[in-house]
């Protein structure tokens, strides 16, 4: 029932998660601290900034001036940016954390990536197609320490799952099915663009916030947390939760090559992503690996098929094999529910942690999980969910000339335009 696979052998066929980087000549060693520059200090940036702080944090930046002086609170000794161009600029830095809104991904991941800086940046990697593709790219020309902020990506229950998919315990995998509840309470979507005049707060230099995208009025709609829903600055509960939940998925299945992607949803709207959608990926024959149809719900949205429905955990992934079904919850570990199966034995290694990871790797050009030539064709991948359900139509991509071959227009969807001055 499974394929007996070989540390030695995984190494062989994973040379995009274990080949050792070639680092530049400013590297430390294994017990040096790292200079880090931290860009975003509230929110999830706090907390990225925590699991770095036992590096030597030179410089912290972000545009709202009381997140910031909590930041410099913290270390004492480290310069203030509220402009993460400046920061980046700066020769003493070894590294860069990025945890900003999605729209400003990709502006400062290449800023930092070509100017030699070791990149950790939150998911997902970019805002669009386009940016993903430019950010694998030059990860793999620079040779640097990257890793997408997917804290998830090699926690045990996940390792675990990926061994399960890759041994095919289950036998051939025809269909998953991956849920969250979000948006929901967390945030707004299915609504147009806030109106009405509104005093910025002395605190927030909303011009920096808004960075590459087109000016508009400020509004308290958007931040801190709120853009996630609105198309110009975030990408849905797709771009928030698939790159975590169908994560085991991208890894475990190979799901790489052309592929049909079809979305539906509520009401489309031209300012925010809908309120609930349901994506469907379609993959042909990848190697060893069996078709395979992918869904995705968010939302509200649920499967069809009570059984699906019953056995799907919410914020979790359903695997449907040859022999039996897969179950695993987001942060749990993967059980057979349905049918016949074996577990293999481990043999994927253990991760030190997110950031630890990322730091070593810095530090010895030892291996990353999400480094950016994996993160950029998953996020690639994730995104084109949003550019179905806009164009409302069945796309069919090709990833390796990085366009919808089937409707031209909507090609216009993979990029987007930026102000002068924040071009990638």
């Amino acid at each position: 029932m499974t394929n007996k696979i070989t540390r030695r052998t995984f190494a062989k066929r994973s040379a995009i998660f274990s080949a050792p980087l070639i680092l530049p000549a400013s590297a430390k060693g294994a017990n040096e601290r790292l200079n880090i520059g931290v860009v975003g200090v509230g929110g999830k940036g706090a907390s990225n900034l925590a699991s770095v702080g036992g590096e030597n944090v030179v410089a912290v930046c972000d545009v709202d001036r009381n997140r910031l002086a909590g930041a410099k609170n913290r270390h004492p000794n480290a310069a203030e940016f509220t402009d993460y161009r400046k920061l980046i600029e700066q020769k003493d830095i070894d590294a860069v954390v990025i945890t900003v809104p999605d729209h400003n991904h990709a502006p400062a991941t290449l800023r930092a990536l070509r100017s030699g800086k070791h990149v950790y940046c939150e998911k997902p990697l970019t805002h669009t197609v386009e940016e993903a593709r430019l950010v694998a790219a030059e990860a793999k020309k620079q040779k640097l320490a990257t890793q997408m902020g997917t804290q998830n990506h090699e926690a045990p229950g996940y390792l675990r799952l990926v061994e399960m998919l890759e041994t095919k315990a289950v036998g051939q995998v025809r269909e998953a099915h991956i849920i969250t509840d979000r948006p929901g309470q967390w945030w707004p979507q299915g609504i147009d663009a806030p109106t009405g005049k509104h005093d910025i707060p002395a605190h927030l230099d909303w011009d920096l916030w808004l960075g590459p995208a087109k000016p508009r009025a400020y509004n308290p709609a958007y931040v801190p947390f709120k853009w996630r829903g609105f198309w110009d600055f975030g990408c849905g509960a797709i771009g928030d939760m698939a790159i975590h939940l169908m994560d085991p998925s991208f890894w475990g299945l190979k799901l790489n090559g052309k592929v049909k992607v079809t979305s539906e949803g509520s009401e489309l709207n031209s300012d925010s992503a809908p309120t609930w959608m349901i994506t469907k990926f379609e993959f042909g024959k990848r190697g060893k690996y069996a078709p395979v149809d992918v869904y995705w719900y968010e939302g509200t949205a649920r499967p069809e098929d009570p059984q699906v429905a019953e056995q799907l955990p919410m914020n979790g992934s359903l695997f449907i094999g040859d022999t039996g079904r897969i179950a695993c919850a987001h942060g749990g570990g993967p059980s057979i529910i349905d049918g016949t199966g074996k577990t293999p034995k481990p043999y994927l290694p253990d991760s030190p942690g997110h950031h630890a990871q990322w730091i070593q790797a810095c530090k010895t050009g030892s291996r990353t999980g999400s480094n950016f030539e994996y993160a950029g064709p998953f996020t690639e991948l994730v995104l084109l969910g949003n550019v179905a359900f806009r164009v409302g139509e069945t796309i069919e991509y090709d990833p390796g000339v990085g366009k919808v071959t089937n409707i031209d227009d909507a090609n216009t969807l993979l990029r987007k335009d930026y102000r002068k001055g924040w071009e990638i």
